[in-house]
């Protein structure tokens, strides 16, 4: 399995996070090297801390979540998102990857096959939001006061 991380600076009214970078695993595989399928990923995910909340695709606009850490798992279908908000970086996906996105980090899908479909989970205790406007004091406060993940989602 590979990885990608990086930082994404604030960008025009989207916050991003300042510390914690964005991650990307490539191919996520199980003990028996099949790539994982929804379930799986679900497994995976909750016994990490991160109960998985809902299957669907991603929002085809800009927002980002001022309450809570996000990890999508890609089980079906490709996708090109946009992280970061507008004049973001363009990243494609495939089944068996999963994207890390931290609290503030804007994301939004440009295109996707008719079938994709992610499994979307939060650490424990974490509920999200839709912010799609610039934080005021109270979010900045918020997203800077909630705790980082206790464990990565892929990796425990």
């Amino acid at each position: 399995m590979q990885s990608e991380t990086f930082l994404l600076p604030a960008h025009q009214w989207v916050p991003n996070n300042p510390r914690l970078p964005v991650r990307i695993y490539r191919g996520v595989r199980g003990g028996n090297g099949a790539l994982l399928d929804a379930e799986r990923l679900e497994r995976r995910f909750a016994a990490n801390g991160w109960p998985p909340q809902w299957r669907a695709g991603v929002y085809d606009y800009h927002h980002y979540h001022s309450t809570a850490h996000e990890v999508l798992g890609v089980f079906i279908g490709h996708a090109r998102l946009l992280l970061g908000g507008p004049g973001g970086i363009e990243v494609k996906v495939q089944p068996g990857d999963v994207v890390l996105l931290p609290v503030g980090t804007g994301h939004c899908c440009l295109q996707a096959s008719r079938d994709f479909q992610v499994v979307g989970a939060y650490p424990e205790g974490q509920d999200w939001d839709i912010q799609r406007a610039a934080p005021d004091e109270a979010t900045r406060q918020r997203m800077a006061s909630l705790p980082d993940p206790p464990r990565d989602p892929v990796n425990g």
